[in-house]
């Protein structure tokens, strides 16, 4: 122990003369471009607001031009009531030059009170095209002002559209607005997060409904040199120790092109799930999905148009024959009785998963809409023999016994 002391002793009298020697030193300068002067990269301004400053910058896409499969000048001219059906009627009319494209930068995923989104992104739609503004925080405590003006810029909008911001942008800001004590914009904005709508189109086929994704598959766009979103938030902290400005430049461009793709991405997904037949999906998948999604909302007619289209489009067996049986079922439910059969005896007639299922909804149509009481003992066993279930046996024996009761031969 008194070695470990006396070890100790002679580390601290070292660190003192290490800390006279360099005691009236000034600290080395930092170059221009390490200073933290960001505006000396990307064109915008530092500004100030009652709540100190922060730095801000604005890009354009014009109207002529594209964004893979989409025009942007044809975003003004999506229809005011475009989003309504999405939203269960929510946002009953709204222009897209009231809708601000909303995503954030943040130090981290997992939200609470120790995540900062520290580049906001609004993106708006325009007559002269997709504007773009960023908001940008240099340091933590250049939140406040930021925030401030954030809620400055939102004031001009009625409608919020995010990718995964109802779980995760909009409580995050929010919290931050209260950790500033400062009322936050969003109650007075109707809020579409076109995660859901996305995942409901896209599914069946993709993988991911990543947004970086669909942006891939689905507008044809591919970035080059791109900053993957689980890096950001070192690059942040990077540039926090050493002011490096010329760091945070991907930042802005993933931050930017995530909400132009946003904004292209809006003119599809609510187009389709207001006019199914105008969707112009080219996959049987996509359809499928979209068939589900209108189902859900009681529109069966459509879904059945849809879930015939991507029949006739080509379907892997897996979905085809799953696709096969929600026809059947739908025919049924919308009183087709002639076509419900139909497609309950192709199903029938081939192996595949539902085929036990098919055999049943046969027996029970030939029982009680025919009264063909063989015919239906037939089926019943037919499903038997791929899967046996007490619901199919109790059949089994009930009709036993109705034909015994009126004196028919069973076998």
């Amino acid at each position: 122990m008194e070695d470990l002391q006396e070890q100790l002793a002679a580390l601290r009298c070292r660190v003192a003369r290490i800390d006279r020697r360099y005691a009236g030193t000034p600290a080395p300068a930092r170059p221009k471009e390490a200073a933290g002067f960001i505006q000396d990269l990307i064109s915008g301004e530092v500004v100030r607001t009652a709540f100190g400053e922060h730095f801000e910058t604005e890009k354009l896409w014009e109207r002529h031009r594209r964004h893979g499969s989409v025009d942007i000048g044809d975003l003004a001219e999506l229809p005011e009531d475009l989003l309504e059906s999405l939203s269960d009627g929510d946002i009953a009319r709204s222009h897209p030059t009231k809708w601000a494209f909303l995503d954030t930068e943040t130090t981290g995923l997992a939200g609470g009170t120790g995540t900062y989104p520290f580049l906001i992104g609004v993106g708006s739609i325009e007559a002269a095209g997709f504007r773009l503004r960023q908001f940008f925080m240099r340091d933590y405590g250049e939140e406040p002002s930021m925030l401030a003006r954030l809620a400055e810029h939102l004031a001009q909008f009625d409608v919020l559209v995010t990718y995964n911001g109802k779980a995760f942008d909009q409580p995050l800001l929010e919290t931050r607005y209260r950790m500033s004590r400062a009322r936050h914009p969003f109650d007075r904005m109707q809020h579409l997060d076109l995660l859901f709508g996305a995942r409901r189109l896209w599914k069946l086929r993709l993988e991911s409904c990543r947004l970086v994704e669909l942006e891939n598959q689905i507008l044809g766009v591919e970035r080059q040199g791109d900053l993957p979103g689980e890096m950001i938030p070192y690059c942040y902290f990077g540039y926090l120790r050493t002011l490096r400005a010329f760091d945070l430049v991907p930042i802005f461009h993933h931050n930017a092109i995530d909400i132009l793709s946003l904004a292209c991405l809006t003119a599809i997904v609510p187009l389709a799930f207001r006019s199914p037949e105008n969707a112009g999906l080219r996959h049987g998948a996509d359809l499928i999905g979209l068939g589900r999604w209108v189902e859900r909302a009681g529109r069966g007619e459509e879904a059945l148009r849809l879930f015939r289209r991507a029949v006739e489009m080509g379907l892997g067996d897996d979905l085809l024959f799953r696709t096969l049986w929600d026809i059947g079922t739908m025919e049924k439910k919308l009183g087709h009785g002639d076509a419900a059969l139909a497609s309950m005896t192709e199903l029938a007639a081939s192996r595949n998963p539902y085929r036990a299922r098919a055999l049943e909804a046969l027996a029970k149509h030939y029982e009680h809409a025919e009264r063909n009481h063989a015919m239906a003992l037939e089926m019943t066993r037919a499903a038997l023999e791929i899967e046996v279930s007490p619901a199919l046996r109790r059949r089994e024996l009930r009709l036993k016994a109705r034909m015994e009761k009126t004196g028919q031969p069973w076998l």
